[in-house]
Parts: C-alpha cells; sequence; structure tokens
C-alpha cells in the first residue's frame, strides 16, 4: 500500500476551502477530485484526466446503485414540478387555512401547512409564503415571522423524510462512505438508525410551537415587530393581496390528495412485499419502490390535468422533464462526491487522518467536531448538500478507524450541515424564505439567527451527552430542556408577540 501521506488530505482539504471561497460547490469538488488525480498519476497534468475519467468518474457513474440514485432522483424532480404546475401544491396548503381566527391560529396553521408540504424544501416557501401572507397581514403578524415559519419547516422536515429527494442523496452517501471502509450495512437501515439523532431537524421543527405558545418573541424578532405594526399605522406598508379572481380560481383538492394517495399507497404495498415475501428491504428495493412511486404519482397528476385543465399528455410529459431538469445540479454535486470519495480511498485518506488525530481528541468527541465543522461550512458556502457530499468522504472512515460512535457521527454531519444551511444569508432555501413572505432578506437572516441559534446550543448539548451515553431517548431530553429554554427565555427577555396596532 503506498503511502501519500499529507498529500493524502489535499483534495478534501482543497474541495473546502474552495467552497468555502467561491461558494460553487461544482468548481470545488471538481478541483478538488482532479488534484487527487494529480497525485495519483504523479502530477502528470494529461494522465490526471484519464485518471479522473477513466478510473473513478466514469466508473462511479456505471455503478449500479449510483445510476439508480440518479435515476430515483431525476423522477422526484419531474413529480414535484408537475404538481406544482397542477396546482396540487396549493390546494394541499389552502385545506390547512381553514380555521384561522387569531395570531396563534394563523402561525399554528402556517407551521403545520409547512410540514404537509414534505415533498419540496425550495417549493415549500413559494407555496406557503404567498398563501399566509394576507392572513398575516390580517392579523398584524410580522413578515419576518412568516418567513422564519416557512424557513423552519423546509429542510428540517424534509432531511427527516427517506422517500424524498434529501433521504435518497444522503443514502447515497451514506452507502458509498460504507463502502470505503469496508461496511456492508444497507443505507436504508443507517438512516433509519440516525433518525432520533437528527438533533437539530427535530428540535428547530418543534421550537415553532414552543415559542407560540408563550405568546411572546424576543430580540430581532420582537424588534422587526415593532417595525411592522408602526409601519401599518403610518401606511407606509404594502402588502400583496389575493384577488377575488385568484380565490374564484382555487385548485381542486384532488388535484393532490390523488397523487400522493398513490404515490404512498404504491411505496407501502411494493415495501411490504419484500419484507414479507422476500428475504427483507435492501437498498434497491427501497429505490424501486420510491421510483415506481413517484412515477404513478406523476402519472396521476398528468390524468388530473387533462381532466380539469385540459392539458395534453404531451404537455404534461414536457412538464416532467422540465422538473427532472431542476435536479441535474443536484445530480452533478453526486456524481463529483462518489468521485471524490473514490479517490480519497485510494489516497487513504482517512486513515492518514486517523493516524493525524490519534489518541489527541477522545472518540466520544469526534460528533461534536463534526457538528461544529459541519456548521462553520455550511454557513460558509450556503450548501447542506454541498457539506455533506465532502464531510461524508472524510468522517466516515475517520469514525471508522477511531472505533468512535459511526451513527452520532453520521447525524452530527446532517445536524451541523442543516444548522448551518439554516442561518446561512447565502443558502437558497433561506432566500427562498424572504421571497415567499415578502420581507427584507437581511431582517430574516438576522431575525431568524436568534432562534435558530437556541436549537444549534440544544444540539450541542445532545452531542456531548450522546457522545458519552448513545440513547435514542436523548432526543425526549432535549425536547423537555429546550421547552423550559425558551419559556424562561421568553420570560426574561420577550415581549408580546403581535397585537392590535
Amino acid at each position: 500500500m503506498e503511502d501519500y501521506g499529507v498529500l493524502s488530505i489535499l483534495p478534501p482539504a482543497l474541495s473546502i476551502c474552495l467552497a468555502i471561497y467561491t461558494r460553487n460547490i461544482i468548481f470545488s469538488l471538481a478541483l478538488g477530485a482532479y488534484s487527487g488525480a494529480l497525485i495519483l498519476a504523479n502530477f502528470n497534468p494529461l494522465l490526471a484526466f484519464a485518471e479522473l475519467l477513466e478510473k473513478h468518474a466514469f466508473i462511479q457513474v456505471s455503478s449500479g446503485s449510483n445510476t439508480q440514485v440518479i435515476v430515483v432522483m431525476l423522477a422526484i424532480g419531474g413529480f414535484i414540478h408537475m404538481l406544482d404546475k397542477s396546482g396540487g401544491s396549493r390546494a394541499f396548503a389552502s385545506v390547512m387555512v381553514t380555521f384561522i381566527s387569531n395570531p396563534v391560529r394563523a402561525q399554528l396553521a402556517a407551521w403545520t401547512t409547512g410540514l404537509s408540504v414534505f415533498f419540496t424544501d425550495s417549493g415549500n416557501a413559494l407555496i406557503v409564503g404567498p398563501l399566509f401572507k394576507p392572513v398575516f397581514r390580517e392579523l398584524k403578524i410580522c413578515r419576518e415571522k412568516l418567513a422564519y415559519i416557512i424557513d423552519t419547516t423546509a429542510a428540517p422536515l424534509s432531511i427527516l423524510i427517506p422517500f424524498v429527494g434529501w433521504g435518497v442523496y444522503i443514502m447515497s452517501l451514506i452507502e458509498n462512505a460504507y463502502g470505503d471502509v469496508g461496511l456492508t450495512d444497507e443505507p436504508f437501515a443507517v438512516l433509519l438508525s440516525v433518525w432520533p439523532y437528527q438533533f437539530y431537524a427535530i428540535l428547530a421543527l418543534l421550537s415553532i410551537p414552543m415559542i407560540l405558545m408563550t405568546g411572546k418573541d424576543f430580540g430581532p424578532m420582537a424588534r422587526a415587530q415593532t417595525r411592522y405594526n408602526e409601519a401599518l399605522r403610518e401606511g407606509t406598508l404594502e402588502e400583496e393581496l389575493i384577488t377575488e379572481e385568484e380565490k374564484k380560481d382555487a385548485p381542486r383538492i384532488s388535484t393532490v390528495a390523488l397523487p400522493l394517495s398513490i404515490m404512498l399507497a404504491t411505496m407501502v404495498i411494493y415495501l411490504t412485499y419484500f419484507v414479507y415475501v422476500e428475504q427483507g428491504i435492501k437498498s434497491i428495493h427501497v429505490r424501486a419502490g420510491i421510483c415506481l412511486s413517484y412515477i404513478f404519482a406523476s402519472l396521476a397528476c398528468a390524468y388530473l390535468m387533462k381532466k380539469h385543465k385540459k392539458a395534453t399528455y404531451k404537455e404534461s410529459i414536457n412538464l416532467f422533464v422540465r422538473g427532472m431538469e431542476k435536479l441535474v445540479f443536484i445530480c452533478f454535486v453526486l456524481v463529483l462526491a462518489w468521485t471524490l470519495s473514490s479517490l480519497c480511498r485510494e489516497l487513504h485518506t482517512g486513515d492518514y487522518l486517523a493516524t493525524l488525530i490519534g489518541d489527541r481528541i477522545q472518540p466520544s468527541f469526534l460528533p461534536l467536531i463534526v457538528f461544529f465543522l459541519g456548521a462553520i461550512m455550511s454557513f460558509a458556502t450556503g450548501s447542506s448538500y454541498g457539506t455533506f457530499a465532502i464531510l461524508m468522504i472524510i468522517v466516515v472512515p475517520v469514525a471508522h478507524t477511531l472505533d468512535a460512535p459511526m451513527i452520532l457521527t453520521i447525524a452530527a454531519v446532517l445536524s451541523g450541515g442543516l444548522f448551518g444551511d439554516h442561518t446561512s444569508p447565502i443558502s437558497d432555501t433561506t432566500v427562498l424564505a424572504s421571497m415567499g413572505a415578502g420581507c427584507a432578506h437581511i431582517d430574516h437572516v438576522s431575525t431568524q439567527f436568534t432562534y435558530a441559534f437556541i436549537n444549534g446550543v440544544m444540539t450541542m448539548l445532545a452531542f456531548v451527552v450522546a457522545g458519552f451515553y448513545q440513547s435514542p431517548m436523548i432526543i425526549l431530553g432535549m425536547i423537555i430542556l429546550q421547552f423550559f429554554a425558551i419559556k424562561l427565555i421568553m420570560n426574561k427577555f420577550g415581549h408580546k408577540a403581535s397585537g392590535e396596532v
């Protein structure tokens, strides 16, 4: 085994530094991968391209499991776009606003609606935002609060659902990282094991009703509400309202109920068959079930669009293809991440990092360190996807060599990347939340940060505890602790959340 020494950490380190500096994950991963190929090709630039493409990139793309992941991702993108264009997403959201009579109910309805739009994180803001803007306007709730609610029910929810794009993406990274160190665990089973340790996602989602129960806001959010009240009083605020024509053109609930019912039924039937008839669920069964479910759901969308909107099946196919195009970027990230992972495996990057760390840190503290690293990187780049791709390659081999808690380490990658993404001003979901709520972007970033910081501190404490006592029950204790922490903060520093102007 050839020892590349310090050169083995150059590819991932270069990718991280470039990602932070350029904020371009494709360029960063590509150059990092090329640097690894350059090392393996004895610094011959021409042979490095051959090494990169022939021995790594092409092999990764032609891998059966990787090809399956790409196909599934494209199918998900096609369905989401069709559902959005058919009006199904808006119909699903509109059902949630039936019973609203006060500010707290309005905010809870926005939160519940955000939870219902589980199939798309980026679409969440564009669905929930316009729907609730007039409601919040009528009840005198500042737009920054709406932006916070939609942003906190977007990525934190999507990362917890194994059969949407986030879950498929993460499982593919886990499968490749595990393969690098010789582990054969099924990615689906690993992701389910990680679920109760996704502390940030769970705590962030539950923090909204916890805050609403106090009836107060604090810090920048409270000041935003004060500014909003003054603007309403002075008549200087312009708000977009839903027109009567738009109300009459409200889409039918069947445009979402039928496709989602078919999607879930297909998935349950398909996977249940392998549980009871075959030898159990394997990764290929999960991917095939997800792909089939989204294809059948897309066919249902096409049928309903033909029935209600007189759209032809050819037009529906075009919509499906355009939706697939939106996922091409993510597929590029995946291919480059797989390629970089393959190169790091050949360079023995994980082994070298493990020898560097040695006895300097206790394995129980590795998840906490990974959480911090993921948060910093994701905040700087605005990309949780890119952070997952790079860190998974690095930390899984290190955790395996140091005998650190593997499930916790993976959870730390996800929580750290999500926390950084949630608070980053250059994150796409953060920008979309500002757009959807109709508030100034910098105001959304500043008001959300203080609330997200509470979740981040709770998550940090959770990883400290879990590092020494790994139990799925830890999340219950952290939920209780966060509830009392929020209550204490609001009692000491909070102001009435909203009221008459």
